[in-house]
């Protein structure tokens, strides 16, 4: 309200006459909470793909995002970098080639390796009730990323399983519900036999140097 809006936002022409904004939503809608009337813009012409690129760009940067931005951000901009560099003159293989090296580009960009970007797409496939649960933390990222390869039907399944048995699966039983998947054995009985065994207790409890030594002389291993 006192100083307005200190950094345009980035919009792009529509063939309506309007605007679409690329990025800064939410300097337009506080703006509008604020009651201002104007907002300073920056208009720049762009396709489809580049807007995209932008606007995750923009969103990659807030300091506090959860799972599932993450995996939908990462899998937008993979498939622009993807459609960019596309060419119809390519072989299977070199398209392949060009689809990792999109993968390498982008886990460079964003500060992650590799396979972190190909855990975080993942996530994309989980149903909403799952993916709730990795955001909130009440089910793991990895344990997740494994139950990600379950088909939706048996997803829902274990929605049902984890509000029975009030637990998510560990990596290890989400590995076993994976495997039994893949093999097309993971039917209801299967599920509540994993789900309800008895978990070995993973709570590490960490002492610092210093205070053992309260009690230990340092020679002791």
């Amino acid at each position: 309200k006192e100083r307005g809006v200190l950094v345009p936002i980035l919009v792009r022409p529509k063939n309506d006459g309007n605007f679409e904004i690329v990025s800064g939503h939410r300097r337009h809608h506080a703006s509008q909470l604020a009651g201002l009337t104007e907002i300073p813009a920056i208009v720049r012409e762009m396709d489809d793909d580049t807007a995209i690129l932008l606007m995750v760009d923009s969103n990659l940067q807030r300091e506090e995002l959860l799972p599932s931005e993450k995996a939908f951000a990462y899998k937008m901009k993979l498939d622009a970098m993807k459609r960019q560099g596309q060419r119809t003159d390519l072989t299977s293989a070199q398209i392949g080639r060009k689809f990792k090296e999109s993968r390498e580009l982008l886990a460079e960009q964003v500060g992650e390796s590799r396979n972190q970007i190909s855990r975080f797409i993942r996530l994309t496939n989980l149903v909403p009730n799952l993916l709730d649960r990795v955001d909130n933390k009440t089910m793991a990222f990895n344990a997740a990323v494994e139950v990600s390869y379950l088909t939706e039907p048996e997803q829902l399944m274990l929605c049902d399983a984890i509000e029975r048995e009030e637990c998510t699966p560990n990596l290890s039983q989400a590995k076993r519900l994976k495997q039994y998947s893949q093999d097309g054995k993971l039917d209801e009985n299967v599920m509540d036999a994993i789900m309800t065994e008895e978990k070995p207790i993973e709570d590490k409890l960490v002492l610092k140097g210093d205070v053992l030594a309260k009690y230990f002389p340092r020679t002791y291993t």
